[in-house]
């Protein structure tokens, strides 16, 4: 089984482009994960028969933030944002933007042998203005989902994390330190899911630089690969022996991020 993420800025920007029929005729996936759609079910009409569509969509704003899955693979179940016993026990009512479980970030297909859990973190800002949401907030109560889910079945969950775990996760890290998506806490947000017992699929063959799936668009920053590693799929640690490979894809454009995937014997 083939599982693609890609946080597509837009897809109906991507799909205007012509850009995003292709890439899925490129990498054949059998599951779909989408991060920052901007959009709700029906306003990008895209053809592709063979998948069922799935969406989880802003209801604060409009054409903001929001999820989907396309999937080959009929899904036993579908379960849309943090519930709201896990919103409630950490407080994740909001902060000066709103509230961020309104904001189309996580949705849950369960499947025979896992759950697949698709999530656009929150992202941090660059005053930091969204640090302590994030940190004191968000990050807990999603390792608290994911760890509710697995008692259950093996978790995967793949996204836009909006954060570089380690040095080695993106291009320039001294220069970097401290800044929204570098920062002690963001990072403490990945360790805790690695502590939990989650494994950073793509690291299990791939070690060192150079591998990244977010590039800024100034300094033709893409073309010299000087970027970041903030979108990942990592499996609970009893799906590490079905893991077949997991890549990168920077040759597939349409967004600022590019797409990741995963295949499972």
């Amino acid at each position: 089984m083939k599982l693609v993420s890609w946080n597509v800025n837009g897809l109906r920007a991507v799909h205007r482009k012509e850009l995003f029929v292709p890439f899925v005729r490129a990498l054949k996936p059998d599951i779909i994960c989408l991060q920052e759609t901007k959009a709700e079910k029906g306003q990008a009409v895209i053809d592709l028969p063979e998948y069922e569509e799935y969406w989880n969509s802003s209801t604060r704003k409009k054409g903001y933030a929001g999820t989907a899955i396309f999937t080959k693979v009929k899904p036993l179940g579908l379960l849309l944002g943090l519930p709201e016993e896990i919103a409630k026990k950490f407080k994740l009512s909001g902060d000066g933007y709103g509230d961020p479980n309104a904001e189309g970030r996580v949705m849950a297909a369960e499947f025979k042998d896992f759950f697949l859990v698709n999530v656009y973190t929150p992202n941090a800002k660059p005053d930091l203005s969204r640090l302590a949401l994030r940190h004191k907030h968000w990050d807990p109560a999603f390792l608290s989902y994911i760890k509710q889910l697995e008692k259950k079945k093996p978790v995967i969950f793949t996204g836009d994390l909006n954060v570089a775990h380690t040095e080695d996760d993106l291009a320039n890290p001294k220069a970097n330190e401290g800044e929204h998506g570098f920062t002690k806490e963001e990072r403490e947000g990945i360790q805790m899911l690695v502590d939990a017992g989650f494994i950073d699929s793509f690291r299990l063959e791939h070690k060192g630089k150079g591998f990244y799936t977010w590039w800024s668009h100034f300094g033709n920053a893409r073309a010299r690969n000087v970027g970041w590693r903030i979108d990942y799929f990592f499996v609970s640690k009893s799906l590490a022996s079905r893991i077949h490979k997991a890549e990168i894809h920077p040759d597939i454009f349409g967004s600022d991020h590019c797409p990741i995937s995963l295949e499972l014997k």
